[in-house]
């Protein structure tokens, strides 16, 4: 007759069966999983050289890169506007950006920017 009970044997033989069929699909993910994880990291690279006198007297320089996505270059002119900024701010003063520079196009590449500034009285 018909035995209603569960087998033990059949569930995990069931089982084995089913990962194995989703194996493939769970390794994608997992590969899918990290990628994500090692381009987000990517995301938030950004860094500034301190400023530097140029030789014209009055005309400083910074760079800054940063790293990830199309939008690297933004992130690097942000950080060396904003560190020409800080530095007139600490002399009472605010900046004027000169002249920039920018290179790096290609996403996952390091984008750079290089800010000339001179620093001039509030009004």
């Amino acid at each position: 007759m018909f035995n209603d009970a569960p087998n033990p044997m059949l569930d995990q033989e069931g089982a084995s069966v089913a990962l194995q069929r989703r194996s493939p699909l769970f390794n994608r993910a997992r590969v899918f999983i990290t990628a994500v994880a090692a381009c987000a990291s990517l995301v938030g690279c950004a860094s500034a050289t301190g400023v530097v006198a140029t030789d014209k007297p009055g005309v400083y320089t910074v760079a800054a890169s940063a790293t990830g996505g199309r939008m690297a270059w933004a992130r690097a002119h942000d950080q060396a506007v904003s560190q020409a900024r800080d530095y007139c701010e600490r002399l009472g003063m605010q900046s004027s950006v000169t002249a920039e520079t920018v290179s790096g196009v290609q996403m996952l590449t390091e984008h750079a920017s290089s800010v000339n500034f001179e620093c001039h009285p509030k009004f």
